[in-house]
C-alpha cells in the first residue's frame, strides 16, 4: 500500500514520517510554505527516539501524481474546515484501471471531531474513522515534534458506518510496526464522539493560553456538561473517560511541560481559521436540534474564531474575562 497524506501537519506528518520509517511508501501533501520546506529540506520530524530528516514526494494535488494507485491509502489530515475542498479535489482524481477515488480507494479520516466522516461519506464510498491520541506541534514549515513514549500515539480504526474490514485491519497492522497503538474498534464513532468532549478546551487554550489553571478546568467542565446533555437528548454514546484511559495506559505517556493544543498552533502559525465550528459547533448544534442550551460553547467557538479572524494571539485573553462572557450568554439562554 502507497499512503497519501492530504494535509501533512502535525498528525498527518508524524503518521507519514514514522510510515516511512518502517519503509512504506508516503505522499506527503501539503500547500505554501510548508510545502515549499518539506520539498526543498524534507520532514523534520522529532519523535521520543530522536529527530529525523524524511525527503518524501512531496505535492499539493492528485494532478501531480497523475493516475491514483489501486493500492492507495487517502489518510485525510486536514483541519474539518478545509475538508470540502480536499474531499472534493481528490475524490474526483482518476485511478489507474478505471473509476475515481471516492469510487474505488479507502479513505482515513484522522480529524478531531466527528463531522469529517460525515461530509466523506457524501463523497466516498470507503470511509473509515481514526480518533486520535497524538500530542503532537507543528510550528515551523516543515519541522514537525511528536515526543509521546513508549508509542507515538493511540489510533483506534473502525469503518465509520460502524464495523471493520480486511482493510482496516491490514492497515492497522502497518501503524502498528510504525509506533503506534492502532486497535480496530466496531464502534469507532464512539471513541471519536469521547474525545470531543475534550477538544472543547481547544478553544479555551487557544484565547487564554494553555497553561492550567483551576478557572480554565472549570469552565471546560461546564461546556463538557452541555455536551454529555446534547449526546443524551440525542441518543449518541460515547466511551467512557475509564476506557480511554486503560487505552492509552502506559502506551502514550507525553512529554512534560505545557504545549499548546491544535487551535492554539494554529493561531500561532496564524492560518485565519481554527476548528471551533465542528469542535465547540458540534455541540452547538445538536443543542439546538434537541433543545438543550449550550452558550458555553457558543461562547467558546465565538471566541475563537474572533482570534482566528482578527489574527489575534493566543492566549491574549483572560480566563476571567472568557468567563464572564459564557456567564452573559447563559443569562441569557
Amino acid at each position: 500500500m502507497r499512503y497519501i497524506v492530504i494535509g501533512a501537519g502535525a498528525i498527518g506528518a508524524t503518521i507519514g514520517g514514522r510510515l516511512a520509517d518502517t519503509g512504506r511508501e508516503v505522499v506527503l501533501v501539503a500547500r505554501g510554505a510548508h510545502a515549499e520546506a518539506l520539498r526543498a529540506d524534507g520532514l523534520r520530524l522529532t519523535t521520543a527516539a530522536g529527530t529525523r530528516v524524511h525527503r518524501l514526494p512531496v505535492v499539493t494535488g492528485p494532478a501531480e501524481l497523475g493516475e491514483l494507485r489501486p493500492d492507495d491509502v487517502l489518510l485525510l489530515a486536514v483541519k474539518t474546515q478545509d475538508a470540502v475542498a480536499a474531499l472534493d479535489t481528490w475524490g474526483d482524481a482518476e485511478v489507474a484501471g478505471g473509476g475515481t477515488a471516492a469510487q474505488r480507494l479507502p479513505l482515513l479520516c484522522a480529524q478531531n471531531g466527528v463531522e469529517s466522516e460525515r461530509l466523506a461519506l457524501r463523497r466516498f464510498a470507503r470511509v473509515y474513522g481514526v480518533c486520535v491520541w497524538l500530542p503532537a506541534s507543528f510550528l515551523e514549515p516543515g519541522v514537525v515534534e511528536a515526543l509521546c513514549a513508549p508509542l507515538t500515539g493511540v489510533l483506534h480504526l473502525g469503518k465509520a458506518a460502524g464495523g471493520t474490514d480486511r482493510r482496516v485491519r491490514e492497515i492497522a497492522i502497518d501503524l502498528e510496526k510504525a509506533g503506534f497503538a492502532a486497535p480496530v474498534v466496531e464502534d469507532v464513532m464512539r471513541w471519536k464522539h469521547a474525545k470531543l468532549l475534550g477538544n472543547l478546551g481547544n478553544a479555551i487554550q487557544a484565547t487564554t493560553g494553555p497553561e492550567p489553571d483551576p478557572a480554565k478546568a472549570a469552565l471546560l467542565l461546564r461546556a463538557i456538561r452541555e455536551a454529555e446533555a446534547a449526546y443524551a437528548a440525542a441518543g449518541i454514546a460515547h466511551t467512557s473517560q475509564e476506557e480511554q484511559a486503560r487505552a492509552r495506559e502506559g502506551r502514550v505517556v507525553p512529554p512534560a511541560g505545557v504545549r499548546g493544543g491544535s487551535s492554539w498552533q494554529s493561531l500561532a502559525r496564524g492560518t485565519g481559521s481554527v476548528e471551533a465550528d465542528y469542535l465547540n459547533g458540534e455541540i452547538s448544534l445538536l443543542g439546538r436540534l434537541h433543545a438543550v442550551p449550550t452558550p458555553v460553547n457558543d461562547t467558546l467557538r465565538h471566541a475563537a474564531n474572533i482570534f482566528a479572524r482578527e489574527g489575534l494571539p493566543p492566549g491574549a485573553m483572560s480566563i476571567g474575562d472568557l468567563t464572564a462572557l459564557a456567564d452573559e450568554a447563559a443569562a441569557r439562554s
